[in-house]
């Protein structure tokens, strides 16, 4: 067994586990009227209200045992530090200083001049664009804005730009393709002007496949444009720490935006890749955005473990994964604009801590990340919200609510009214006494997220809560949540499979499904 599972912080949890399964909600809170109070966060525009769940005082106070067993203060003083806690690619994980106001930041290798550096280009660029005055090859405005990316270059900007709509100064409209399926981006450009398009490529290796292919065909949809060729250079900008890579494409120097190793992609939307974002919602918008994320930095890191929203996020989804056999966490947004935020969570969560093995190389007995999925409220009602309330299974549920938008309305109140009856239900249920098909049992955990209001900051500050919250399970867990070997490989194996697709290479040393299929397919033609 391993370390953590022997630990006496573990063990003093696997016990009490066993007299909160006793008893459920619906007592604890006639027990209690100040419940909802006492299991509540409030972090600048944010509010955390996880009091319809399985623990009390003591379970809080354990877990935060676990989490203080585990060093993480020390960790989240390593990372800020910037110590090189990515420790099998040798790197330090600086997201945070993407939006640090700190004149030299961190202590040890300040970063903070290449930063400014990139924030004054991007508005540069931004203003450049809005105004008009950057142009195509036939001397017309952009019109429109094509963002080529996948993973952190595609999923961050893609959910914070739809998120920011309402924020839209009236620059270019925005398109985001992804998919190394042509359909993706021959979708895209139905209807887009080779003339008034501009095209931005996000990779951090510029190595990577899908993204590559896209603007391959990007490039040669504008080389089939009437016009003079030599011009297409005006329609690329590039989102790189390959600058030599985005050369070869042909953009030019002054549109290519950096990255660098510090940085993984899926903490990356703070940086160059969010230009996308900056483009829809202006310049002072996004670093609206950077100063919400900076605030939920600051609480991250000076506030107690107890009170610490994005630490207690993580030691419920630890009480619930590892000591109830909870797999599955659904995020029930009920705002149309953050539709995108599952799928982002998807990737930050699933991404980082998707891990069997720990920081020292050995492998877990314990689960690690559990499968994070949803959809937007109300239509995940009519959708999974019954499986949720009368199925099997265990499956802790995050709602996410806005207090307010710029535009009260009776829709906005409704919205509000779904999402708070589906966490009530679902924590206290109903007994519908004869006709147990209607039951519903309760007892069924949730939290909820309250923002005051779909801003800038506030969904800097909500995006920022998720990054710690990762951050947090991995030290506990004790994993490296700054890799992704597993996905390495899947890039390399493809690397290595396309030309046996393509030429008829030779299949040796492949294993007997896949050579079937690549039988088969060659016969296609």
């Amino acid at each position: 067994m391993s370390k953590l599972t022997l630990s006496p912080a573990w063990k003093a949890l696997a016990a009490h586990r066993k007299r909160i399964a006793a008893t459920n909600l619906a007592d604890r809170f006639a027990a209690d009227p100040s419940r909802a109070a006492r299991f509540s966060i409030e972090a600048g525009e944010l509010v955390l209200d996880y009091s319809k769940h399985w623990i009390d005082a003591e379970t809080m106070r354990l877990l935060a045992a676990l989490a203080d067993q585990a060093q993480l203060p020390r960790w989240i003083a390593r990372m800020f530090a910037g110590d090189p806690i990515n420790s099998t690619e040798g790197r330090a994980a600086l997201h945070v200083a993407l939006r640090s106001e700190e004149t030299t930041f961190p202590e040890r290798g300040d970063v903070m001049p290449a930063v400014r550096g990139a924030l004054e280009s991007m508005r540069r660029f931004v203003g450049e664009v809005h105004a008009g005055v950057f142009k195509g090859r036939d001397g017309r405005a952009i019109t429109d804005v094509v963002n080529i990316g996948i993973g952190g270059s595609d999923l961050g900007p893609r959910m914070l730009a739809r998120a920011m709509r309402k924020f839209r100064k009236g620059g270019p409209k925005l398109h985001f393709v992804s998919n190394i399926d042509p359909a993706d981006l021959e979708a895209t450009l139905a209807g887009l002007a080779p003339g008034t398009t501009l095209f931005i490529v996000a990779s951090k290796t510029f190595t990577t496949a899908e993204t590559l292919a896209n603007a391959a065909r990007a490039r040669a949809w504008l080389e089939a444009a009437p016009g003079n060729s030599d011009g297409l250079s005006r329609h690329f900008a590039a989102v790189t720490a390959n600058a030599a890579g985005a050369e070869v494409l042909g953009v030019p120097p002054e549109r290519v935006f950096p990255m660098w190793d510090w940085v993984g992609g899926r903490y990356s939307v703070w940086s160059a890749v969010g230009l996308p974002v900056a483009l829809t919602a202006g310049m002072n918008a996004f670093e609206d955005l950077l100063e919400g994320a900076r605030a939920m930095d600051a609480h991250f890191r000076n506030e107690p473990l107890e009170r610490n929203m994005p630490v207690v996020l993580a030691l419920l989804e630890i009480w619930y994964v590892n000591f109830f056999e909870a797999r599955t966490r659904a995020v029930i947004p009920y705002s149309e604009d953050l539709r995108d935020l599952p799928a982002y969570l998807q990737q930050l969560e699933m991404e980082s801590n998707g891990k069997r093995v720990d920081r020292d190389g050995n492998e877990v007995d314990y689960a690690t990340a559990p499968v994070v999925w949803g959809a937007s409220g109300t239509p995940s009602q009519h959708s999974f919200h019954q499986l949720l309330h009368q199925g099997t299974h265990l499956i802790p549920v995050d709602f996410i609510v806005i207090g307010r938008n710029a535009e009260s309305s009776a829709g906005q109140e409704a919205l509000v009214a779904n999402a708070l009856a589906q966490s009530a239900a679902l924590a206290f249920g109903n007994r519908a006494q004869g006709a147990p098909h209607k039951a519903l049992p309760g007892n069924r955990p949730s939290s909820t997220v309250l923002l005051e209001g779909l801003t800038p900051r506030a969904l800097g500050a909500l995006i920022a809560l998720h990054e710690h919250k990762v951050f947090a399970e991995g030290v506990i867990w004790n994993l490296n949540s700054f890799d992704q070997w597993g996905v390495e490989h899947g890039k390399n194996l493809a690397r290595t499979l396309l030309p046996r697709l393509l030429e008829g290479g030779d299949t040796t040393g492949l294993d007997a499904s896949t050579r079937g299929l690549l039988a088969r397919l060659r016969k296609r033609d």
